[in-house]
């Protein structure tokens, strides 16, 4: 990774000399039009403990011209390193540091990034700092817990906006005079600069008046939906002020929809940045608005989580990111007028599945990671940080009772604001509030790693009483390479009791919620009652934990699990049988009945958009190579006819036809996509509209029936960014030697993509049918990751890492390539992760296919 990697121990020695008053940055961007560098001139105000120490500043930068530090001109060639400035002979008490640089603009999506519309031919910048990329545009300490105030002078190009964590001012000369900000961070300052499309508005309560901006590129804003995107912000609003008792604190909040932004969103202080993949540019289903607010609500759940306070170091990113991802949620499933009650079915369904499967990789880490240094954290923005930690969050609040959690909260936003915190102090304010120890749940839930599984051991007499009732526990052994010792937690859970009604609905009859703690817990169950048809442990999905059925469950939740008449137990059944099969307990031809006989019964569209994906990832990875295709061929035969039998318009169909493209395998479907590309067959209400044409598209490329003409005239249609980043799709996807030759060369032997057509690029290179063909770049992946590690910005080394990794080639000789390499390159411990990761990936699989061999069978 270009740039030192600054140490824990280095960021502690620092912020034990140094406290930090204010900068100054005066950018020139005039020629950002053109490209290039530009002119950063940062002046730093700080204090020093220590008469005479010596620390560093960090910046990344081509070129530095001036260092000046207390009125003294310090030898640049003697002092810049890499990415760093030494700073000798400090005074005691107050230092002013000016740097004059040129920095670079960038492609990658880290520092400021620059991009360039092709409908307009207009440039459009955006920072991005998390982790640690301010020091790409100024020379900062770039550390979470060196707060100081951030004045930006800009100058721009004339006509264009600049907009940044104060208000906007009126540029004089097309220069462009904030405010300073607060006491902030520098990983949450932020600059957005370019001749953007604006809608304001203002979020207005009790004589409160905090002015909002939406903004995205003009070549988007007739797509822009603000008033719906306005309408979830006030929501927001609302429900924070009143949890948290602490009023929104920053000037204003804008929100901007930027282009090739590689996360979801940016929780910049008063400037979020959110990837404009959510301003939505053809018809989406439900699920995808209800993703995008809750992006919304994490990033302005931010605000006081995370800016107004702050981690001290990165140890407790899960800390920020969790109690955000709670917090959202939360607010979609309680806050008056919603639009998404059952919201925890969506974070049951996905955030939780994701948190499963990252816990059971051999680099499972507990809640609270050991952050040693920038490498470790810049991999571990992951499934547990934010998934579990939630879940984590979600069990404490009914441990220790909802009001009480936000008074303890409230407490904390009061002592600490503008501040730095560490978990001690925000777990000594709920214990303060609650009356609770909350140490010994601490140990046991945040500084453990793996998960637990629960399973009900029940008994009946002849009668069909139930005669004793046990919840038992496991906690199975950790993945090998990882770290730790399995671990028992005691669990707070409701078990929900189901019974089938007159019209065949499983309705809750039923619930008793009790803590759960060691291997064996008896469960207080009404003596002389009958068995309820289906037990489900961890009903409400209170607790973070893998739930089994037992036999007769099983069996009922078999024939009925679309008869559930609530969302949140179906998602729980769904993501219980997803995790079988992941485990090799459920074969994937069981794990497909299952899914084609309940699915049509599925009213949650999230929720069947997921089982697409994981139908679609189990039979590719899970299934026995000798019946994948049977199995394929099956599947896609049902997501045609669930495509014609869907209501005409219904997100459903949209769904179902996207499920189409992605498997669509015989010459029947084939010609169907090209008839419904071409417009000489339709399907009642379905409108193809440019995403799913690209869908279509796409897949009839990866299948050999579109050639580079046909692609080019496509992008022709859409010559947009998006439309772009579907050809570059399109054309790594072809089934030719020559096309993955072109594509890998592009990726992996130039570093010329920005990073959004990477990513495109390698989406389309890596196809489940093509396996033979890409079988040779299995070893030619080995051969250049490291240098490609060692070469790039960590973005874009992630994408490839992570990426190109040969998934596919599910075989031990694949495990074994793995092993020599990590055993004889000797990657950095980041790298190391990754590759483990995926490792992990290819050994799940074989297991799972193995178990489905045997299935076929028994």
């Amino acid at each position: 990774m270009p740039g030192t990697n600054l140490t824990r121990e280095e960021a502690q020695e620092r912020a034990r000399l140094l406290t930090v008053d204010a900068y100054e940055i005066d950018l020139d961007l005039s020629g950002a039009q053109e490209g290039g560098t530009y002119r950063s001139v940062t002046t730093v105000r700080f204090d020093s403990a220590e008469a005479g120490a010596e620390t560093f500043i960090d910046l990344v930068a081509p070129a530095v011209h001036e260092v000046e530090l207390n009125g003294k001109a310090l030898d640049v060639a003697a002092v810049f390193r890499d990415s760093r400035i030494a700073l000798p002979h400090l005074h005691a008490g107050s230092n002013v540091l000016r740097v004059v640089a040129d920095c670079a603009y960038t492609n990658t999506g880290e520092g400021l990034h620059r991009f360039v519309d092709p409908v307009d031919q207009q440039a459009y910048l955006y920072t991005q700092f998390e982790v640690p990329d301010a020091r790409r545009v100024f020379a900062s300490f770039e550390q979470p817990d060196l707060k100081a105030t951030f004045q930006f002078t800009v100058k721009a190009p004339t006509g264009w906006t600049v907009i940044s964590n104060s208000p906007t001012p009126e540029p004089k000369d097309d220069v462009w005079v904030f405010e300073p900000t607060p006491r902030i961070s520098t990983y949450i300052t932020a600059l957005i600069v370019g001749p953007y499309h604006a809608v304001h508005s203002s979020y207005e309560k009790d004589g409160q008046s905090v002015p909002l901006g939406i903004y995205c590129r003009p070549s988007l804003a007739e797509f822009l939906d603000a008033d719906a995107i306005f309408d979830v912000t006030r929501q927001g609003f609302d429900w924070f002020q009143e949890k948290f008792d602490y009023d929104y604190p920053f000037a204003k909040y804008d929100q901007l929809f930027v282009p090739e932004f590689n996360a979801g969103a940016m929780e910049n202080a008063g400037a979020v940045t959110i990837r404009d993949q959510y301003v939505f540019r053809s018809k989406v289903t439900d699920a995808a608005y209800e993703r995008r607010a809750e992006t919304i609500l994490h990033e302005l759940a931010h605000m006081w989580f995370g800016d107004l306070v702050t981690m001290e170091w990165w140890n407790d990113l899960w800390l920020n990111e969790s109690f955000a991802t709670y917090t959202s949620v939360a607010c979609q499933a309680y806050a008056e007028g919603s639009k998404w009650p059952n919201s925890w079915t969506t974070f049951a369904n996905s955030e939780k599945t994701w948190a499963y499967r990252q816990d059971q990789l051999p680099s499972t880490h507990p809640i609270m990671a050991d952050i040693r240094d920038l490498d470790d954290v810049l991999v571990n923005f992951d499934g547990i940080t934010y998934a579990k930690g939630a879940s984590v969050l979600k069990q404490l609040v009914a441990y220790v009772g909802m009001d009480e959690f936000f008074k303890g909260v409230q407490a904390y936003f009061k002592a600490h604001a503008f501040g730095n915190t560490r978990l001690s102090d925000l777990l000594g304010a709920l214990e303060e509030t609650s009356g609770r120890d909350l140490k010994t749940w601490s140990k046991a839930w945040l500084e453990t790693a793996g998960i637990n599984i629960l399973r009900p051991e029940i008994t009946t007499d002849e009668n069909g009483h139930v005669t004793s009732f046990t919840v038992l526990q496991e906690a199975p052994a950790l993945p090998a390479g990882a770290k730790g010792e399995p671990t028992l937690r005691p669990h707070r859970i409701a078990i929900g009791c189901y019974d089938l009604d007159e019209a065949g609905k499983l309705v809750r009859t039923n619930r008793i919620e009790l803590d759960v703690d060691g291997e064996r817990t008896t469960v207080p169950y009404p003596a002389n009652t009958a068995r309820p048809a289906v037990i489900l442990l961890n009903d409400d999905d209170l607790s973070y934990a893998k739930v089994r059925l037992d036999e007769e469950s099983l069996r009922v939740v078999t024939e009925h699990l679309g008869d559930f008449t609530e969302s949140l137990p179906r998602a729980l059944c769904w993501a219980s049988a997803w995790d079988m099969t992941r485990d090799g307990e459920l074969a994937t031809r069981d794990y497909l009945s299952l899914v084609l006989s309940g699915i049509g019964k599925e009213s949650d569209i999230g929720v069947v958009q997921s089982l697409h994906r994981q139908v679609k990832l189990a039979l590719d990875l899970y299934a026995a190579p000798e019946s994948r295709e049977a199995a394929l061929a099956h599947w896609t035969e049902a997501t045609l006819a669930h495509l014609r039998a869907a209501e005409p318009g219904s997100d459903h169909q949209l769904a179902w036809a996207h499920a189409l493209a992605a498997t669509a395998r015989n010459p029947q479907q084939l010609d169907l996509l090209q008839a419904l590309l071409n417009g000489t067959e339709t399907v009642e209400g379905l409108a193809v509209d440019t995403e799913l044409r690209w869908a279509f598209v796409e897949r009839l490329a990866a299948v050999g029936l579109l050639d580079e003409d046909e692609i080019a005239a496509e992008y022709e249609r859409d010559k947009t960014a998006a439309g772009e980043r579907h050809a570059a799709t399109a054309r790594a996807g072809r089934p030719t030697a020559e096309a993955k030759a072109e594509a890998w060369a592009s990726v992996v032997e130039s570093d010329k993509l920005p990073n959004a057509v990477q990513e495109a690029v390698i989406g389309g290179f890596v196809q489940t049918d093509q396996r033979e063909l890409l079988a040779p770049y299995a070893e030619k992946f080995f051969a250049a990751v490291k240098d490609v590690w060692d070469s790039r910005s960590h973005e874009m080394a992630q994408q490839i890492a992570v990426g190109l990794y040969p998934s596919l080639q599910v075989s031990q000789e694949t495990l074994d390539a793995t092993d020599a390499w990590l055993d004889s390159a000797k990657p950095s411990a980041a790298l190391h992760r990754l590759i483990s990761e995926s490792r992990a990936g290819v050994e799940r699989a074989l297991k799972a296919q193995a178990a489905d061999a045997a299935a076929a069978t028994s």
